[in-house]
This record gives structure tokens, C-alpha cells and sequence, in this order.
């Protein structure tokens, strides 16, 4: 079966560059790209990741820029940098055009030049929406500042995908310090931190009526969706006690799709096809920072009980589907 992989990363020396000399930066985000195997696996975008892909069965990736993005930098400098990468991002994919497709990085430090970039990208470049990175300094996803990010995607129908970030560094201090540094940074990161920024990000964005104003507006969240898809029957109390026209429940199936950003677990995936429909859920490894599948990606749909017809729509239909609604 054709599969595709929404959530693989790279990154340029620019932006390596721009993260080591920015203390602002650093200070947010402390864990930058590893040195050594990811490190040199995020950088590389030919040969070696080809058949990265070959061994796990993966016949095209989407790729972004990986964690933090641009969100960190000043403004100045994420609004030149996203034209930058966008454009590198778009030379890769043209390189392959039948192996990568790719989201765009946006400048949510200037939120105006961002929904100017997304327009671009998508009608110019050819790419499949963005992804972002969530907070922006101390202002959160759904500030009214990025509300017009938010207009261009629903207008275009291009999807934004809402990848993890490291917490603010009080947040770090308050509830994931107290061990070594590794654990600590691991805790705050993919233990778990990592996964509850992204998922109170969406909660925030239903809270602030952002799926209200823009219904069309569809997000993506990986890892199963982030923690909030497993605990959304509590959840949707908070929905009614706020006084949203829809639970939390009703605005993931209607503007959210869920990816596997990596982790294999069969019981996850039965979780989000009874929470949000077969339709709802696409694949994604987590290049280069997940090992691929055990037997590959089609072995792991296989062996999920699903027939043959939903298993395509994990590993692309959705995807194409999503993607061929874009207006370019």
C-alpha cells in the first residue's frame, strides 16, 4: 500500500545558527539538534534519507522544520528565515517530488508576515499548509495577534499541524526540575512535557472560539493526540462550563486529524479510530528521531485488525484526501 509519514523533520544552518546566537532563543529552548546520528540525519535531505525510507516502508514523507521552528527568534529575523526555508523546502520536495511533500515554517513572532508567508507557500511553493510550534514567547497559540495565521489557513483549507514544544522555563522549574539534568530535560520533553503543551495548545484554541470563527480551519496533532484524546469525556465539561457551542469531543472530529508522530502502539491507534473515525488518522514516523516500525509501516497497519480499505486510509488516503482540498 502507498504510505506516507506527516510528521518528519530537517533542519538548515541557518536556522542552527540563528537558535545558537539568539539568547532569547536559547533561554526558551535550551535542547537544540542533537550533535552526532539525528543531528546529521535532521541536516540531510537526499540519499541517506531515501533509503531511511526504502527500509521502513515509507513511500513519502512530509517534511518540516523541526522543533522549535522560528518561534523563539525575533521577529526581524523568523520573518526573513521563513522565506529562506520555505523556499529550501520547496527546492527538496521538487528534487523528489515522488518521495517528499512538505508544510511550511511561519514567522509566529510576526503573525501578520506569517499568514502572508502561508499564502505563499501554499499558492506559489505548492506546500501542504505548516506547522507550528504552538507558544510564542509567553503568548499562546490562540492570542488574537496569530488569529490571522489561522484566517489564511481556513481559507486556503490548508492544514496546520500543532507539533510539541518544550515548556517555558518557569513552567520547567515548577513541575519537571528536581533531578539530574537529563532526566529533567527528558521529563519536560518526550516523557511528557512535550506532549501536554501540544494538547492544552488545541484546548486553548477551542476555548478561544478560534473553530467557532473559523470552522474550516483543520489542525493536526501527533502522538495519538497529544494526551487530551484520551481523557476528552472529562474534558468536555470544561466545553459546557465555558459555554462553547460544541464539546471538545465534537471540535476533534470535526477539525482536528491524528497521527501517530512515531509511537506504534495498537491500543492508541483502536483508541483514536472509536474517539475520532478511521477518516481522522493518518501516519507519521517522527524522523530521524523515531525508529521506524518493527517489520514497517505496512506491517504495523496490518497487524491492526482493520481491513484492508481503512488501513489505506491510515497509511495515505486521508492524507491525499486532506491535502486535495487545499485552495492554491
Amino acid at each position: 500500500m502507498k504510505t506516507i509519514g506527516t510528521e518528519e523533520h530537517f533542519v538548515t544552518d541557518d536556522v542552527v545558527e540563528a537558535w545558537q546566537q539568539d539568547e532569547h532563543a536559547r533561554e526558551d529552548s535550551p535542547i537544540r539538534v542533537a550533535p552526532g546520528e539525528i543531528g546529521d540525519r535532521l541536516r540531510e535531505v537526499g540519499e541517506r534519507r531515501l533509503s531511511a525510507m526504502d527500509a521502513a516502508g515509507l513511500d513519502i514523507q512530509v517534511i518540516s522544520l523541526t522543533s522549535p521552528g522560528l518561534h523563539s527568534l525575533r521577529a526581524y529575523q523568523a520573518t526573513s528565515l521563513q522565506v529562506e526555508t520555505n523556499d529550501r523546502i520547496a527546492e527538496l520536495v521538487n528534487a523528489h517530488p515522488d518521495r517528499f511533500q512538505g508544510f511550511a515554517t511561519l514567522a509566529t513572532p510576526a503573525p501578520a508576515a506569517a499568514a502572508q508567508e502561508l499564502e505563499r507557500a501554499v499558492t506559489k511553493l505548492g506546500l501542504a499548509g505548516a506547522l507550528l510550534f504552538g507558544r510564542t514567547g509567553e503568548r499562546n497559540l490562540d492570542h488574537p495577534d496569530n488569529w490571522p495565521i489561522f484566517e489564511a489557513a481556513a481559507s486556503l483549507r490548508a492544514p496546520l499541524y500543532i507539533h510539541p514544544q518544550i515548556p517555558q522555563p518557569t513552567v520547567r522549574t515548577a513541575v519537571y526540575a528536581g533531578f539530574d539534568d537529563a532526566v529533567g530535560n527528558a521529563f519536560a520533553t518526550h516523557g511528557i512535557g512535550w506532549h501536554y503543551e501540544a494538547g492544552v495548545q488545541f484546548l486553548r484554541l477551542a476555548l478561544a472560539g478560534v473553530f467557532d470563527r473559523f470552522p474550516d480551519l483543520q489542525v493536526v496533532l501527533g502522538h495519538w493526540g497529544e494526551v487530551v484524546l484520551f481523557y476528552l469525556d472529562r474534558a468536555d465539561g470544561l466545553a459546557l462550563q465555558a459555554g462553547l457551542p460544541q464539546t471538545f469531543s465534537e471540535y476533534a472530529r470535526r477539525n482536528v486529524y491524528i497521527t501517530a508522530g512515531g509511537v506504534y502502539s495498537q491500543r492508541y491507534l483502536r483508541w483514536a479510530v472509536e474517539v475520532v473515525g478511521v477518516d481522522r488518522i493518518m501516519f507519521a514516523t517522527d524522523y530521524p528521531y523515531r525508529p521506524a516500525p518493527d517489520g514497517g509501516v505496512e506491517h504495523f497497519l496490518e497487524c491492526t485488525g482493520l481491513d484492508r480499505a481503512d488501513q489505506e486510509r491510515i497509511a495515505a488516503g486521508n492524507w491525499e484526501a486532506l491535502v486535495a482540498g487545499i485552495r492554491r
